[in-house]
């Protein structure tokens, strides 16, 4: 799974994060303050705030079919 920053419709960065810690408290947020800080400026710059997504970049796994 993948962490992604966008600062209006521009991709900044996507990150790696681990599907089975996303339900620990805080271990987004870890990623998302140092996103913020890395891009600080550029947010500063662009005027809006950064937002996030999570999402599966894998395909759906397709079970085969049987005969």
């Amino acid at each position: 799974m993948k962490l992604m920053m966008f600062l209006g419709n521009d991709l900044i960065e996507a990150v790696p994060v681990e599907a089975e810690r996303l339900r620990i408290p805080g271990y987004l947020g870890s990623f998302k303050r140092t996103l913020k800080q890395k891009y600080k400026d550029m947010i500063q710059q662009y005027g809006m705030p950064a937002e996030f997504l999570v999402v599966n970049p894998e395909p759906p796994k397709v079970p085969e079919k049987k005969n």
